[in-house]
């Protein structure tokens, strides 16, 4: 936990020149943390630091590529670098996959213990930062922390299951 937090603005920052956006920056060194954690629980690596650099880099990335191809359903006039290619309306098909996906991400949060849900919402709908969160809910930063990061990965998985 010292790591973290002794590094975590140093981290926001390099994510946030990947992703280009603070908010988005600090969900990714979030989800960084938990796999570091996880990961370090089987075997500690052998440079923590550079080890979780390594995951909030992957992880920026995978998800700009992830917005870049969200975008490309929303508009597909998305090139695939992020610019406009061509100007068009999104295809019935896309149109479907992105009401369908809607649907299985309010199934998701629908499934979620009400405390998660809140703090979720919270989090990436309301703007709110850990700490607000966590004064809000009566619990501490790292809880709130563990409630979004939760939330999060409970959605993933109804929305984006495994091998699909």
């Amino acid at each position: 936990m010292a790591l973290y937090i002794a590094h975590r603005g140093e981290l926001v920052n390099y994510a946030s020149g990947i992703v280009g956006d603070r908010a988005r920056a600090e969900d990714v060194v979030q989800e960084a943390w938990l796999r570091f954690g996880a990961a370090a629980e089987r075997r500690a690596p052998e440079e923590p630091l550079g080890y979780l650099y390594r995951v909030v880099r992957n992880l920026a990335i995978d998800g700009r590529r992830r917005l870049t191809r969200e975008a490309r359903v929303v508009d597909p006039g998305i090139a695939a670098d992020g610019g406009l290619a061509v100007a068009g309306h999104p295809t019935p098909e896309s149109e479907a996959e992105g009401r369908e996906e809607l649907r299985l991400l309010q199934a998701a949060m629908a499934e979620l213990p009400e405390r998660t849900r809140i703090a979720l919402e919270m989090h990436r709908f309301g703007g709110f930062k850990l700490r607000e969160i966590a004064a809000r809910l009566g619990v501490s930063v790292t809880v709130a922390h563990e409630l979004v990061a939760a939330g999060l990965a409970h959605c993933r998985r109804r929305v984006r299951p495994p091998h699909e």
